[in-house]
């Protein structure tokens, strides 16, 4: 049994055959229509979520597995109190592998430790988002045909934006990827990201400070998330 917590668990081979297999699907989906049958997901969504969890529950229908689950802490036990370990738990006997969203940092790691059967972080507060980062792998080597030596711009929410964290990671693993990063003061990466990003050798720099002209490859835009907002600016 694995989980998938961080993106870094990957190795970059695991990662290329899992793009690959992802273009495979898009090509012919038929083909695979019939390969989770017989399998049930459980989606444990902690917090509101549209994309992410609509996006789990349509690859295993289009698989043609089963779902179940919930999308707001409130309408599971956890609003009477029950812990996330005794979620999973439970949940393990109804499913055959779970996807977990939670506002705390470390709940799916926590959640893994737990269950009987494997976990899918699919976003854990301001942390990690290795789907996510999956998915954007996959669109930018579709895009560009490579996952290597080109400068991509990020934008927006870096302190805050799940995503971002789990993309520079992945990112930092390739050769002659650049990162500028442009936000507000109050919203830049967190000492954690850069300074791994550093101990990888890579080059991350910070937009506001940075003259002369960049073309970027790409261009990764994060939204502010509402509640950051009204912290920052009412």
């Amino acid at each position: 049994m694995r989980s998938l917590i961080d993106i870094l668990e990957l190795t970059t081979a695991e990662i290329d055959e899992l793009v690959d297999k992802a273009v495979e699907i898009l090509a012919d989906p038929a083909a695979y229509a019939h390969k989770c049958d017989g399998r049930i997901l459980a989606t444990l969504f902690f917090e509101p979520s549209t994309r992410t969890r609509l996006s789990f529950e349509s690859a295993m229908l289009s698989l043609g597995g089963q779902v179940l689950g919930f999308s707001e802490a409130a309408s599971s036990s956890a609003s009477k109190g029950e812990s996330v370990a005794d979620t999973v738990r439970v949940v393990g006997c109804y499913a055959d592998i779970i996807a977990m969203r939670h506002p705390k940092e470390g709940a799916p790691l926590a959640a893994s430790l737990h269950s009987t059967v494997p976990i899918i972080n699919a976003g854990d507060g301001g942390h990690n988002h290795p789907t996510q980062t999956l998915t954007d792998l996959m669109t930018i080597r579709r895009e560009k045909g490579a996952l290597d030596n080109f400068t991509i711009g990020l934008c927006g929410d870096l302190k805050f934006g799940r995503t971002v964290h789990s993309l520079i990671a992945a990112l930092s693993r390739c050769e002659g990827v650049k990162f500028v990063c442009i936000s507000p003061e109050e919203l830049r990466l967190p000492g954690y990201v850069t300074t791994r990003q550093r101990q990888r050798k890579g080059q991350c720099l910070n937009g506001r400070t940075v003259m002369k002209p960049f073309f970027f490859k790409g261009f990764y835009n994060l939204r502010m998330q509402g509640e950051v907002g009204k912290l920052l600016f009412c």
